[in-house]
């Protein structure tokens, strides 16, 4: 298994921040720590832990595999989107079209 590069999780995050405009003190009242704790983050010195992980991910509109490794992955809002219509209409051809772009997706992140 692949090990997590905490230095390259903060830069994700510092980047992902930034694009939004926000202070490290608007991040981190959002996801309710402490500034001097997010700064830790985005520098790779200190780990997080899920909740604060959950919370970053929802903040700044990312995936944990995007966060974690830097691998986008389409969301189900996205995929519905892309699908046309409600899940529930058509849950077989919706889970074997979210599959297949899933897959689409990783392919072309490793290009």
């Amino acid at each position: 298994m692949q090990e997590l590069d905490y230095t390259k999780i903060g830069m994700r995050i510092r980047q992902a921040r930034k694009s939004k405009k926000w202070s490290q003190e608007e991040l981190a009242k959002r996801c309710g720590i402490s500034m001097p704790f997010l700064g830790h983050i985005e520098r790779g010195t200190r780990k997080m832990s899920l909740e604060t992980l959950v919370s970053l991910c929802r903040e700044l509109d990312m995936d944990a595999d995007e966060l974690l490794w830097g691998i986008p992955n389409a969301s189900d809002g996205v995929l519905l989107h892309m699908w046309g219509q409600e899940k529930a209409k058509d849950a077989d051809s919706y889970d074997i079209y979210s599959k297949i772009m899933k897959s689409v997706a990783e392919i072309m992140s490793k290009t």
